[in-house]
């Protein structure tokens, strides 16, 4: 080749003009200086604290208008966001175990935790599914090995009358209830929603015309009656009467399908729990329960069938069955046994085919030590 002789080497990477070179070197520096003087994260406290006064200031705002506000609500959303972050983590860090305990001592001894759900209906709807998720973690965060949420409710039980009242406001219902579900976790909270008169509300809010907000106070019904076993013993003890009348005639004997099938899925969930055998006993002893559950053999759903025959089968099964309930069983004796020999189920089930035989074989001989007097 001409020239000095040397060869271009094809490797060597092209040289960057000198104007890009300065270019780069420039932009390099100021990403540098940018991350030097980014502001430092805030402490779980400080979020606390502010987030409070900006619920203090939207709570007692009445207009709730203007540019001011705005910038209030922007604010409120963004360390709420922040608060569940500590609590929860992200995706590029697992949660301090310290920032959650500083969080969550700020949080109960401030009373951020009343002005969240005072002020839940006034945020936006991704605001009100972080709050309801905040709330969720801090029942289960201990400060000092202690659970110091529950301690809290049970110094401002109003929370909860507000929360229950919740399922009355279809734009809050379910978030409440979210929330409820999650105090009910403690059992001093369920006693105390056991024991008030809310109790019988839900008997409505299972059956308002909103779906979700039905299935939700649902759920919450069956939380209190299923989770903590010796104080739902002790709420049967005191209340079976008024209890049972309404179970039996607004779900069990509801118009609505979803209603029946819910409530006797519960049902079965109640009486076969170790601890409610004096409930059982007491439930199975009577000639209107017993006439309800064979009402629910003729439907058409097998799934209510289904449950309840769980629920039929404690009838048969009772050693000390009243008069009533066997001169009910030997008049209905061979429609209960052509019923019973003609259900089966989709999938072949070893268990639930024994039981079948065992009510059958207890419905027959029935009616021979009937015909022996």
């Amino acid at each position: 080749m001409e020239g000095d002789g040397k060869m271009e080497d094809p490797r060597r990477t092209p040289q960057k003009p000198p104007a890009l070179k300065k270019a780069i070197v420039k932009a390099l520096r100021k990403s540098a200086l940018k991350g030097l003087f980014k502001p430092k994260p805030r402490l779980p406290a400080d979020v606390v604290r502010q987030a409070g006064s900006l619920l203090l200031c939207i709570d007692s705002d009445r207009d709730q208008v203007g540019a001011k506000h705005a910038e209030q609500m922007a604010e409120t959303n963004k360390l709420i966001w922040e608060m569940k972050s500590i609590l929860y983590g992200s995706d590029e860090s697992e949660p301090a175990a310290e920032a959650c305990a500083q969080l969550t001592q700020e949080f109960f001894r401030e009373d951020t935790f009343r002005l969240l759900i005072v002020c839940l209906p006034k945020l936006d709807l991704e605001a009100r599914k972080d709050a309801t998720q905040i709330v969720a973690n801090l029942q289960r965060q201990q400060v000092q090995s202690r659970l110091i949420a529950c301690r809290y409710l049970e110094a401002n039980l109003d929370l909860m009358d507000h929360l229950v009242s919740g399922y009355n406001d279809p734009s809050v219902a379910l978030h409440y209830g979210g929330m409820l579900r999650e105090c009910i976790r403690h059992q001093s909270i369920a006693r105390y929603i056991l024991e008030s008169e809310y109790m019988k509300n839900f008997f409505d809010y299972i059956q308002l015309p909103n779906f979700d907000v039905a299935a939700d106070a649902a759920a919450t019904f069956k939380e209190l009656l299923t989770r903590h076993k010796s104080t739902v013993t002790e709420f049967f003890s005191g209340n079976y009467n008024w209890f049972f009348a309404e179970f039996n005639s607004k779900l069990l004997e509801s118009t609505n399908y979803i209603t029946r099938r819910q409530a006797i899925r519960l049902l079965g969930d109640i009486l076969l729990e170790r601890s409610n055998t004096p409930v059982m006993v007491r439930y199975v002893s009577s000639m209107d329960n017993l006439r309800i559950l064979m009402n629910l053999f003729r439907e058409s759903s097998k799934n209510i069938q289904l449950d309840a025959f769980h629920v039929f089968k404690l009838f048969a099964a009772n050693k000390n069955k009243p008069p009533e309930i066997v001169n009910i069983l030997v008049a209905n004796r061979n429609k209960l046994l052509r019923f019973l020999s003609a259900f089966k189920l989709d999938k072949e089930d070893e268990q639930f085919e024994a039981d079948k035989a065992e009510v059958i074989r207890e419905i027959a001989e029935l009616e021979l030590i009937d015909a022996a007097h």
